[in-house]
């Protein structure tokens, strides 16, 4: 537990990716094999669920201290997380109990056939023996809501690095089916319960932001245009009879796309595919924020599928019967990948249109118009490119529309983390719905170290409400907030999702009155 809790400190405390995994490597050199498998399991969303209700905890803990409620809500709001303030306000510990992370867990999965009396004393009797920051773990650990404090992206780098495995055979072991239960941690890791030869992807083409005008990239003959779709880059591979997808975060996405899945199984032949998947009904690209509904569902029901179906928009083959084709140019990849799917095609798989244009001028008007497509721009590809690993200067541009803006008011603000902990750096916005004001996005980046300490000490005379470690501020600062696209949203109060939101610039010039409406930003939704 001792070396957990170290790795768990670590991870929350700094904002730096390369101390993150030098902290993960520290612990998988000195945990046991059940902990490695436990902390696997707890950092991949396959904790036990929970036994011991969050209020009954609070119960427990002012018993123990003879704390009133109302004291207790006070501390509460200021540390901000229940299992750090029990841990804060329960007595020293009268003695030290040794377990290991596995055991903790194993103690814990345990209490689901326990009383409410056997769950307290177990409770009760751990907090007595485990220092602060050990108490804590164990709080977050029996309270189910545990936060890896790494992205899935990160931990499959590090265990990569650890092992010298390839990334791609980490990920679809431990992303996938098991049991703690059933496995070796050594076997799991190297892809010992997965046919990963089968399912290993290519490293995905990228291309890089069109840093000057199309015209100077030559002849337009010799490229080809495509939409820039807004949707979950995804390689699809169909070998030996099975079909595996992956996002270009290196995830196995297989089950959250079944229909996918279930029509490429009935294409013939073997190959990778290279392409978009998107949200799509009545024949048309629908909003990211539509598409986000289906994600993270690994097993979508048949509601979600009807209201919200997904295709796959493909642009590219990498592979056919077993042959690797990123060495040919681009132009005779799409003849191929044009062949498959005139063989194969199929509702739930298109090919992504290619934009025929007479010149340059002609297809910057149809950059401009992209978003009458939901679509955020275009991509322009040099025909005799073959399919670079990452990126490659010259070959592959990303040609995006500008963003679109709003104006609206800081109404909530939270300090950052790490060098930022002293200062406001996460914002809440707002717009005018009639003669109130609603939420309408989050942002963290766009402003000056200056414009920081500004907005800090603002925040700081002009508090009104605090909830926690966010406080609520006088309705004063008004701010451009850029976005790549707009859809509704039941899960926003104002009925709206921004995509990728962030500050321009902090508008002086601008008050409250001169905040955009809710209900003109609405019409900005195709």
């Amino acid at each position: 537990m001792k070396a957990f809790g170290t790795l768990i400190a670590t991870l929350d405390t700094t904002n730096k990716t390369t101390l993150k995994l030098e902290a993960i490597d520290r612990f998988l050199s000195e945990a046991e094999e059940r902990d490695k498998l436990w902390f696997l399991a707890l950092f991949t969303g396959k904790r036990p669920r929970r036994n011991v209700s969050t209020a009954l905890l609070r119960q427990w803990a002012m018993e123990i201290t003879g704390i009133p409620e109302w004291l207790f809500r006070e501390s509460y709001t200021a540390v901000g997380d229940l299992g750090e303030t029990i841990s804060l306000i329960l007595p020293e510990p009268v003695a030290y109990s040794e377990r290991s992370l596995s055991e903790w867990m194993e103690l814990i999965a345990g209490l689901s056939n326990k009383t409410e009396e056997e769950k307290k004393d177990f409770v009760i009797h751990a907090w007595q023996h485990l220092p602060h920051a050990e108490r804590f773990i164990f709080n977050k650990l029996l309270g189910g809501s545990f936060r890896a404090g790494i992205s899935a992206q990160s931990l499959i780098n590090a265990l990569a690095t650890h092992y010298s495995i390839d990334a791609s055979t980490v990920a679809h072991s431990v992303m996938g089916h098991w049991a703690i239960d059933e496995v070796s941690f050594d076997d799991l890791i190297k892809g010992g319960y997965t046919d990963v030869q089968s399912s290993r992807p290519y490293p995905f083409c990228l291309a890089y932001p069109l840093d000057r005008t199309a015209a100077a990239l030559g002849d337009i003959s010799e490229w080809q245009a495509e939409y820039k779709w807004d949707g979950i880059r995804g390689q699809v591979i169909k070998r030996n009879g099975q079909v595996y997808i992956w996002s270009r975060g290196e995830e196995l996405v297989t089950e959250q796309f079944p229909e996918i899945r279930d029509a490429l199984l009935q294409w013939n032949g073997d190959f990778v595919l290279d392409g978009e998947l998107l949200a799509f009904k009545d024949d048309r690209v629908l909003n990211f924020s539509d598409l986000q509904k289906r994600l993270n569902r690994k097993n979508p029901g048949k509601k979600i599928i009807q209201e919200i179906p997904v295709m796959l928009y493909a642009y590219d083959v990498l592979e056919w019967e077993g042959e690797d084709c990123r060495h040919r140019g681009l132009a005779e990849r799409r003849a191929l990948l044009e062949q498959l799917y005139r063989e194969n095609a199929c509702p739930e798989v298109r090919l992504s249109p290619v934009i025929e244009c007479p010149s340059w001028e002609t297809l910057a008007n149809m950059q401009q118009q992209a978003r009458d497509v939901n679509s955020e721009g275009l991509m322009l590809k040099h025909k005799a490119s073959p399919y670079h690993t990452g990126r490659k200067r010259g070959d592959w541009w990303k040609w995006k529309t500008a963003p679109m803006t709003i104006d609206a008011v800081l109404i909530y603000a939270q300090k950052g983390s790490g060098r930022r902990s002293g200062h406001y750096t996460d914002y809440t916005f707002a717009v005018k719905q009639g003669d109130e004001l609603v939420t309408i996005a989050k942002a963290y980046s766009g402003l000056t170290d200056q414009e920081i300490k500004e907005v800090s000490s603002f925040v700081n005379k002009n508090a009104v409400e605090k909830f926690g470690p966010v406080r609520t501020v006088r309705p004063e600062l008004v701010f451009e907030i850029a976005f790549e696209g707009i859809g509704f949203s039941n899960r926003h109060k104002s009925g709206v999702a921004l995509r990728f939101p962030r500050i321009v610039r902090w508008r002086r010039d601008k008050t409250v009155r001169d905040i955009d409406d809710i209900e003109e930003i609405k019409k900005m939704i195709r």
